[in-house]
């Protein structure tokens, strides 16, 4: 990806600052139309919630998002429509002119996400976004959507991930993610960071940032979770909606969507203040409805149903292995899992073992840690389970549907971005090693 590494030298902003410069970006229209989503879970769905608001407002929305599932284009949209392959070639050689020019000056080197974020904000202005919902890649501090300055920021949730570079307490994480929001802005949390609400205060107070938490300052009730949909009651400020609908899966999802409306009422407020209500509300009960996400408890067959979720850290997959047993019931099921090589494999597998009585261990084509380790991480999580191994994933998928068939069962898929993407890729024909991840 243009050449560069994921990452460049130590902390971006001051050359992200000389690139956007050189780029013609008008940063001061860029925080006025953008509002920023960080956190541990929910962040691609959240800001897909908002983007889809926004669209739904009858505003030109971008959505910037990481990683992508198949293609690079996935994570520049604007309203709706990825990035075509021409835009992108024609985007690319421009940034890599300006990245060339202010390396030299500086002699930093850039890095690959640093450039593609540049392509958002290129794409964006160039496309006259009235609105831009971007998505923080890895914290917030020193993450290149700090550049925005946003005025409205969420942190969606927080747990233990990419602990060598955010710290390795959950105070320390749940600090850099917050620091993607501009000084005097609004910071909405969600529920899970609720705990931690005493050290956020203390954090935020020098800073001037307003902070709202999911369930204290932003209600929600009779919430209902079903396999066709999800409804919830919404309160925020004056704002009162009743019955709003949710079509993507997971109890957690109603944490993701009330943090979307309420980004979207923060930015409105300050953009357009003098909204009529009723306008308003068709917004965000249309945005809510419409809205779509894969990866997360993602349908991808009926026969025999199989699921594939993406999360990858442990409260996630703890989240989404209980909205898969509330939505489709405990009984029955095959776990094909597995998890990358620079994640806490043990945690990971020992979260989804228990719950299964069969269990087929895996590793990706890209970073998968070794089956024969998750086969033991699922052994001493669930010494009973029937465990097997599967060398690679088309290997996984033949086993799992030849035993859902065989024993009438269902298939979930989870540990990882990675497993689950390239079982789907192969359970719909295609090849793990035509992925091109990032």
């Amino acid at each position: 990806m243009f050449n560069l590494p994921k990452y460049g030298d130590g902390v971006c902003l001051a050359r992200m600052a000389g690139l956007l410069e050189a780029l013609g970006i008008d940063r001061a229209r860029l925080q006025r139309v953008s509002v920023v989503v960080t956190g541990s879970n929910g962040k691609g769905s959240t800001a897909a919630m908002c983007a889809r608001i926004g669209r739904a407002y009858g505003l030109r929305t971008g959505l910037f998002t990481s990683p992508h599932l198949v293609r690079f284009n996935e994570r520049i949209q604007v309203d709706g429509v990825e990035i075509d392959d021409e835009a992108f070639v024609h985007l690319q050689r421009r940034i890599e002119a300006a990245i060339a020019e202010v390396s030299k000056r500086l002699g930093q080197q850039f890095g690959a996400f640093e450039a593609l974020f540049a392509v958002a904000c290129l794409h964006f202005q160039e496309s006259d976004c009235e609105f831009a919902v971007f998505e923080a890649g890895i914290g917030g501090r020193y993450d290149p959507v700090r550049m925005v300055g946003a005025r409205e920021t969420c942190v969606t949730s927080v747990d233990y991930e990419h602990v060598e570079l955010l710290g390795h307490t959950l105070e320390l994480i749940v600090s850099d993610k917050s620091d993607a929001c501009a000084a005097g802005g609004t910071i909405v949390y969600g529920e899970n960071c609720r705990d931690l609400q005493p050290h956020l205060v203390e954090y935020n107070r020098g800073r001037g940032c307003t902070l709202m938490f999911v369930r204290d300052d932003i209600s929600i009730d009779n919430d209902v979770t079903a396999a066709l949909g999800q409804r919830f009651d919404l309160q925020f400020g004056d704002h009162n909606f009743r019955g709003l609908e949710l079509n993507l899966p997971g109890a957690f999802q109603i944490n993701n969507a009330s943090i979307a409306a309420a980004l979207f009422l923060l930015w409105l407020q300050r953009e357009q203040p003098q909204t009529p209500a009723d306008q308003i509300e068709t917004a965000i009960r249309a945005g809510l409805r419409e809205a779509r996400w894969p990866g997360r408890l993602e349908v991808i067959s009926q026969n025999p149903l199989t699921v594939i979720d993406v999360g990858h850290t442990p409260d996630g997959i703890r989240q989404s292995l209980a909205s898969l047993m509330a939505i489709h019931g405990a009984d029955d099921w095959i776990l094909v899992t597995g998890a990358s090589r620079d994640k806490k494999a043990d945690e990971i597998v020992g979260a989804l073992a228990p719950a299964f009585d069969t269990i087929i261990a895996t590793a990706a084509h890209h970073k998968g840690a070794d089956a024969n380790s998750i086969a033991a991480a699922a052994r001493r999580a669930n010494p009973g389970a029937d465990i097997q191994v599967a060398a690679t994933m088309p290997e996984a998928v033949r086993l799992s549907r030849e035993r859902a068939a065989a024993h009438k069962r269902r298939v979930y898929v989870a540990g990882g971005l990675f497993l689950a993407i390239e079982y789907a890729t192969v359970a719909r024909g295609g090849r793990v090693e035509d992925l091109d991840f990032f």
